[in-house]
């Protein structure tokens, strides 16, 4: 069965649970399953400061997840108005994927978690597509036929999923949210399978 890896980094749990709820959509679609992965945290010096397989939750991603999956699920929380050091430290890493073209065609989307609602997720969302541009895959956004884009009070944006997490880490994610991830991961699988059959 063709695979969508769902790959995530989480320091306070939200953007874990955003993946899981993008898992579920992938999984709503017949045909498809998600992989789900993260990357671990990295050190200010150089060493390692993580033991290679995680204590708990998922497995670290390697490589090999990119290439054997039919599109990939992208997710960080926001840093200054872009992705955390773990995951960009995992995107530095790609350069023999970009060489070989392993990603090109493939569908792909992003989706954060920032402390305030201005925190800077959006451009987040969209500099997290920019290592997937330079890739060749295609960005699957989230239309604004998901009636709850333009209902949320919370997060949500037409660049991919989206929560405010509060200031504190602590504020759990809407129902908004929750439907938007969902339907996220369903939208990306219905595109990754209209993709395989085209070929």
């Amino acid at each position: 069965m063709p695979e969508i890896l769902v790959l995530y980094y989480s320091t306070h749990g939200a953007t874990r649970q955003m993946a899981q709820l993008i898992a579920r959509g992938i999984e709503s679609v017949s045909e498809v399953s998600a992989r789900i992965r993260t990357v671990p945290r990295v050190s200010t010096v150089c060493e390692a400061i993580e033991s290679d397989i995680p204590e708990a939750g998922a497995p670290y991603a390697e490589l090999a997840d990119l290439q054997e999956c039919i599109a990939l699920a992208l997710g960080s929380p926001t840093r200054f108005g872009n992705m955390a050091a773990p995951m960009k430290y995992f995107w530095d890493g790609t350069v023999g994927d970009w060489l070989q073209g392993s990603l090109i065609g493939k569908p792909a989307c992003v989706f954060t978690s920032s402390g305030s609602m201005h925190g800077g997720n959006e451009s987040t969302l969209l500099t997290m597509m920019l290592p997937l541009l330079h890739h060749g895959m295609l960005i699957v956004g989230t239309p604004y036929s998901e009636t709850t884009l333009s209902s949320t009070t919370s997060g949500g944006t037409p660049y991919g999923p989206s929560h405010v997490a509060g200031s504190k880490s602590d504020q759990p994610l809407s129902e908004s949210e929750k439907q938007l991830c969902i339907a996220q991961g369903k939208r990306l699988a219905q595109i990754a399978l209209k993709l395989m059959e085209a070929e």
